[in-house]
């Protein structure tokens, strides 16, 4: 399994991560790779495609009820 290593992180960062880690019942090196992992997965034009058919469904509704709004989209 490949290694790396971060330089330079801001310490901001770093304590956002190790709550996160906390809160998650991680270890800070666990929570790191996690999210390495998850970020990877991302397909940024698959996201995209899904959010623009998301606001053209949506229109421009004020009275947003978000049950109702996953309703709609898990029946789509």
């Amino acid at each position: 399994m490949a290694q790396i290593l971060v330089r330079n992180l801001n310490e901001d960062c770093v304590e956002r991560l190790k709550r996160r880690a906390t809160q998650n019942g991680r270890s800070l090196q666990a929570e790191a790779k996690m999210v390495l992992e998850q970020a990877t997965r991302i397909d940024v034009t698959s996201a995209r495609e899904m959010a623009n058919r998301m606001r053209t469904r949506l229109g421009k509704r004020s009275d947003l009820d978000s049950v109702e709004i996953l309703r709609e989209l898990r029946d789509a």
